[in-house]
């Protein structure tokens, strides 16, 4: 994918529908984070674990919102808006406090899953909900803190153990993978003379291919090769 530094000053400038067809996976990430989001109800106490830079915050206005990290992940991210630096396999939280949690791309950061897992889990009141987001197919990243990647059935594992019940969906599927590897080209060649390269692929890569990869997903039924995931959880 795009260099962070390069995503931030391109996207703004790239119309809804077309970013749709370049970075889908991400698209459809965020928007059913802003669906889960509006479920949540007003006034509800909902933990960030693992906000980072905190780029949700505005989805969760409405609710008390708690942003909580180890502000280790990335050296070149601002952690200044977190407003508790811990560790998610050990929470400092009381038992049952919390009426949602989400963790957004960060289980694959985390050394101990289960164990992360299992605290989110103890947080939670009763009913209360686990949204999660974590990849399948993914390059490594955020070196050296990244360690595990996760079929549906891991992390609907996981779950089960932790005491929840819930829903796993693949985030795209084949077609979407291809194009995200062309993307990936395009990240490689943006440095140095490689940048010629990337003027004279960039059309085909990021435009032509991906418009049809789009297209042609839903053909693949059983997204065996899905970037990642978005898991609706609930504690019984």
């Amino acid at each position: 994918m795009f260099k962070p530094s390069f995503r931030k000053r391109v996207e703004p400038l790239v119309p809804r529908f077309v970013m749709r067809w370049m970075d889908p996976f991400h698209t459809a990430l965020n928007e059913r984070l802003r669906a889960a989001a509006a479920s949540v109800p007003a006034g509800a106490l909902v933990l960030d674990a693992g906000a980072g830079e905190c780029p949700h915050a505005a989805l969760f206005a409405h609710t008390r919102y708690i942003k909580m990290d180890r502000g280790i992940g990335d050296k070149t991210w601002d952690y200044s808006r977190i407003d508790v630096q811990a560790d998610i396999c050990e929470l400092p939280f009381a038992s049952g406090v919390f009426d949602a949690v989400i963790n957004i791309q960060v289980l694959e950061h985390i050394k101990e899953p289960a164990a992360s897992v299992a605290e989110m889990a103890r947080v939670l009141k009763p009913g209360g909900q686990l949204i999660l987001t974590t990849v399948q197919d993914w390059e490594i990243h955020q070196h050296p803190n990244d360690f595990f990647r996760y079929t549906r059935y891991g992390l609907e594992y996981l779950f089960a153990k932790a005491g929840l019940k819930s829903r796993v969906e693949a985030l795209g599927g084949l077609f979407w993978n291809i194009s995200f590897r062309l993307m990936a080209v395009l990240g490689f060649l943006q440095q140095g003379w490689r940048w010629a390269l990337f003027v004279l692929l960039a059309p085909l890569f990021a435009l032509v291919v991906p418009a049809i990869c789009y297209m042609l997903d839903p053909l693949d039924r059983r997204k065996d090769y899905t970037l990642g995931y978005f898991c609706w959880c609930r504690k019984p």
